[in-house]
C-alpha cells in the first residue's frame, strides 16, 4: 500500500485579527472532518498593522485611526463577537486596553514551534488578546503565556529581551506580501493553491481532500 504524503497548509495570519482567530478554530474542525488525510500545518506571520509602534498604542486611538472611531467599530464588532460565538469563541473588545504590535508575538510562535507548540502558542496569544483583553505589549503577559504552553519562562524573557529572529519572522511577513497576501487569514495548500478567508471548515476539507489526491497522485 503507497504511503500516503502529507499535505502542507501554511497559514499566514496575525494573533489580532479577529478572522484569523475564527479561521484557526475552522481549519482544525477541517481537518478534523478528513481524519485520514495527514497534514502538516505550518503557521505563518502577518502583519495586520505594521504602522504599529513596538510599544503598542491604546485601543481607541487604534480605533480612531483605522475606523474613524471606537464607535464606529462597534457594529464591525458585533458581526465578528456572532461568528466568534458560532464557533465556540470568545470575543470581548470592550476588554481590549491596548493594541500591540505582533512582532514578539510572532517569535514566541516561531520559538514554541521549535517543541511542536506553535498552534498551542498562538491559541494562547489570542485567547488573551480576544477573551480576556491582555495586553500583548507586556513582556510578563508573554512570558506567562508562554509558559502556559511549555516554554521556560526566563529563556523567554531573555529571548524577548534581545533581537532573536527578528530579521527572521519581518522576513516571512515581507515574503508573505510580495506573493501578494493581503487579506488574511490566507490558507496556502501545498505551496500551489491559496484560499483566503475564514471559510466554513466544510469547504476547507474538501480542499484539503482535493489537493491532497492531487499531490499524491503526482508522486
Amino acid at each position: 500500500m503507497a504511503v500516503v504524503k502529507p499535505l502542507q497548509i501554511d497559514i499566514v495570519s496575525d494573533v489580532v485579527c479577529p478572522w484569523c482567530y475564527i479561521g484557526k478554530r475552522r481549519i482544525e474542525n477541517a481537518v478534523a472532518l478528513v481524519p485520514d488525510v495527514p497534514v502538516e500545518v505550518n503557521w505563518r506571520p502577518f502583519f495586520l498593522n505594521p504602522w504599529v509602534p513596538r510599544e503598542g498604542i491604546s485601543r481607541d486611538e487604534y480605533l480612531t485611526a483605522k475606523f474613524g472611531s471606537p464607535e464606529a467599530y462597534t457594529k464591525i464588532a458585533a458581526r465578528v463577537v456572532a461568528a466568534a460565538a458560532e464557533d465556540g469563541l470568545e470575543y470581548h473588545p470592550d476588554r481590549v486596553r491596548r493594541q500591540p504590535n505582533t512582532i514578539d508575538c510572532h517569535r514566541l510562535i516561531h520559538w514554541a514551534g521549535a517543541q511542536g507548540k506553535a498552534a498551542a502558542m498562538k491559541q494562547r496569544l489570542m485567547e488573551l488578546y480576544f477573551r480576556d483583553g491582555g495586553d500583548l505589549t507586556d513582556t510578563e503577559v508573554l512570558v506567562q503565556a508562554a509558559a502556559d504552553v511549555g516554554l521556560e519562562a526566563d529563556s523567554v524573557r531573555r529571548r524577548l529581551a534581545s533581537d532573536d529572529d527578528v530579521d527572521l519572522v519581518s522576513a516571512q511577513a515581507q515574503e508573505a506580501s510580495e506573493k501578494g497576501i493581503s487579506g488574511v487569514p490566507t490558507y496556502v495548500f501545498a505551496q500551489k493553491y491559496a484560499v483566503s478567508g475564514a471559510q466554513p471548515p466544510e469547504q476547507l476539507a474538501r480542499a484539503i481532500r482535493q489537493v491532497s489526491a492531487e499531490i499524491n497522485q503526482a508522486a
